[in-house]
């Protein structure tokens, strides 16, 4: 049965893609356009690729999403291209390298924006690219040109949604609410570990599993906000889950950290209630509820600050998740959790991965364009097109190289695929549009079903073989403009490839350096006395940096431990009451900029020093809290951090 519904789906969206091929195809030639492949192109495309990305048929509105990015990149890159050209139409050669840069530009903005946004600025920086070298022969004709290109994409974008719409999308509703369960029962599980202080390394699985999976479910709530405006209500709630959830975490790990000095800080009777097995969402809540009463009999000050903490925020995320799965009008409790902090966005721990992007794509694109001009290729341009396109979209992506390899294959299988519709299929279909559209809902059908695979090389074979083949209004079909095409397609894929090995990508130590970093500028920014300040939420920030890290270091425990150390010492240190006056305001501003400059130092000698400083003014701040008679809820968190900051200084100065 669950074969036969894997099958099903895989069906649902081959059709699907053949039904946005075949659509595109017929509004293309009943209007007359003079290119109908590039809408075909589009439609395909924005179709396909997130059900490549998905390995399966996309969520409701993730093509729409798609279609939207595509159409803003297209209008930046046309923007874009007309400028440059009413600029340097003077100067042919220094026009097509200044667009090589601008190609370079946009790949860097995709490097630091967020990934599910970065397509839109990869696709104006070969747009532009596309317009500029197309425009060679016959300038004049640029906003022309511009505006069909426009008009045919917009064209595509439109056959694809309304062929999402036709096959009843998949809606990601029912999925959020049973991973809702899931998730808080797995937190529940994690509590119960580090309560009972059990194995260090189940431990970090659990709780790296937890992560990833707060992670997933905040993609989910981009796919459900992405279907429909209905969702509105359920997707602030799970924006507020999203920050619960890690809250959960962090409460939990820190749990287990102070039992490694203190023992003794759990009561017995919190020690007992955590060993009850919990197996559904309505159990807990009554166990919740148990929880809530003894924490109201012991007293707030006699429980630990943790499992208040978790309680309470486990308590919230049950009221928010009745409310996700109901998507009823938010009460005025709901709003008051809703609306209780401002959530602070990260800033990139990768610029300097993203300069490297810059120069692969800008060198790569320099390099197509100098062997055209100096070949004279009539294909040249169509290779210079491959590499701005593979460098561009391959870039963001963790594994650029078999991006790259994608393509590559993808042209290679695209030559036979090409070639028998190219010389067989097409000359003998193009008389009746019927025929016609069968072939290409027939290209569409498999290479559909392969692409939900992931197949290596299906998405690449899939764009290759339909920008080959002749799609253009009128048809004519010259077998070595059709070679030249293809073999265009191949050399650009290959020096693309080529570049990208070439241009070895070693920011990965730099950026995980830079990412711990900012998890000890976070916390020692905590010491704050700013009321506006002690209320803005990182720990979203802090969890997305988190994430990255696990991808950048998969199975580098010591780095996770040392980030999550550092999240838990920036949560206890912005709940701590640090005491109210100018001198400790004025020192807070001091280790602020201390901690800034030790993330922006240029060389490890620079970031040793203002490294040392910082650990010096961190003494001097221990003694300020004496002076000042603070409370041990603020000098042993301040402790601990400093001994941290000691142990770790290596890891966080040194590549």
């Amino acid at each position: 049965m669950g074969l036969y519904f894997i099958s099903h789906l895989h069906l649902r969206f081959a059709v699907k893609l053949a039904c946005a091929i075949v659509l595109a195809l017929f509004v293309g030639f009943h209007f007359q356009l003079e290119t109908p492949r590039w809408a075909v192109l589009t439609a395909a495309i924005v179709a396909a690729g997130p059900a490549f990305a998905a390995g399966g048929e996309p969520w409701s509105g993730a093509i729409r999403y798609r279609g939207m990015l595509r159409i803003i990149g297209t209008f930046i890159g046309c923007i874009a291209a007309l400028i440059i050209i009413i600029g340097l139409i003077r100067a042919p050669v220094v026009m097509l390298l200044v667009c090589c840069i601008w190609a370079g530009f946009c790949t860097w903005i995709s490097s630091l924006v967020r990934v599910e946004n970065s397509y839109a600025w990869g696709l104006s920086g070969y747009t532009a690219l596309i317009i500029v070298i197309t425009i060679q022969t016959e300038p004049l004709l640029t906003p022309q040109f511009a505006v069909e290109r426009c008009s045919e994409i917009v064209i595509g974008i439109v056959c694809a949604i309304v062929a999402d719409l036709l096959f009843s999308p998949r809606s990601i509703k029912h999925e959020i609410d049973q991973e809702l369960d899931s998730l808080l029962l797995a937190q529940y599980r994690l509590m119960q570990l580090c309560i009972a202080h059990g194995d260090r390394e189940e431990v970090d699985n659990a709780w790296s599993g937890l992560v990833r999976r707060t992670t997933a479910l905040d993609g989910m709530r981009t796919n459900l906000n992405m279907e429909s405006s209905r969702w509105g209500r359920a997707n602030r709630r799970l924006k507020a889950l999203n920050t619960l959830s890690l809250t959960l975490i962090t409460q939990a790990c820190e749990t287990f950290l102070i039992q490694n000095t203190r023992p003794e800080s759990i009561p017995v009777e919190f020690r007992e209630e955590f060993t009850k097995p919990i197996d559904s969402v309505s159990a807990l809540h009554q166990h919740l509820k148990r929880l809530r009463r003894i924490i109201a009999w012991t007293g707030e000050h006699n429980t630990p600050v943790t499992i208040y903490a978790w309680v309470g925020a486990a308590t919230r995320y049950l009221l928010l998740r009745r409310g996700v799965i109901s998507n009823t009008r938010i009460s005025a409790v709901e709003e008051g959790v809703l609306s209780g902090e401002v959530v602070v966005k990260p800033e990139s721990a990768e610029r300097h991965h993203a300069m490297v992007n810059f120069w692969r794509t800008t060198i790569s694109c320099m390099l197509g364009a100098l062997f055209w001009l100096w070949t004279g290729w009539t294909s040249g341009s169509g290779a210079m097109v491959m590499i701005a396109v593979v460098t561009s979209l391959a870039m963001r992506l963790p594994n650029p190289r078999m991006v790259a390899i994608d393509f590559l294959l993808g042209t290679l299988f695209a030559l036979p695929l090409g070639a028998l519709y190219f010389l067989v299929v097409i000359p003998n279909t193009q008389q009746s549009m019927l025929l016609l559209c069968i072939s290409l809902a027939l290209l569409g059908f498999f290479i559909g079903i392969e692409v939900q695979k992931r197949r290596l090389g299906s998405l690449g074979a899939l764009a290759s073989t339909i920008n080959i083949i002749v799609l253009d209004n009128p048809m004519t079909f010259h077998f070595s403009t059709f070679l030249d095409s293809a073999l265009g397609q191949l050399v650009g894929c290959f020096v693309a490839m080529l570049v990208i090995l070439l241009i070895r990508d070693n920011s990965r130590e730099r950026t995980g350096r830079t990412i711990l970093n900012q998890f000890m500028s976070a916390a020692v920014s905590s010491l704050t006395t700013n009321m506006a300040r002690r209320n803005e939420n990182h720990l979203p920030a802090l969890y997305q940096q988190l994430f990255l890290l696990l991808n950048k270091f998969p199975g580098d425990i010591a780095k996770f431990r040392l980030a999550l150390t550092l999240i838990i010492a920036h949560q206890r240190l912005r709940d701590a009451p640090v005491p109210v006056n100018d001198d400790l305001s004025a020192f807070h501003r001091q280790l602020r900029r201390t901690a800034d400059k030790v993330i922006s130092a240029s060389s490890d000698d620079k970031r040793r020093r203002y490294f040392g400083r910082l650990l010096e003014e961190l003494e001097v701040y221990q003694q300020k809290l004496h002076v000042w008679d603070a409370s041990p809820q603020v000098t042993e968190p301040v402790r601990r951090l400093t001994d941290i900051l000691n142990k770790y200084q290596n890891a966080l100065t040194d590549n």
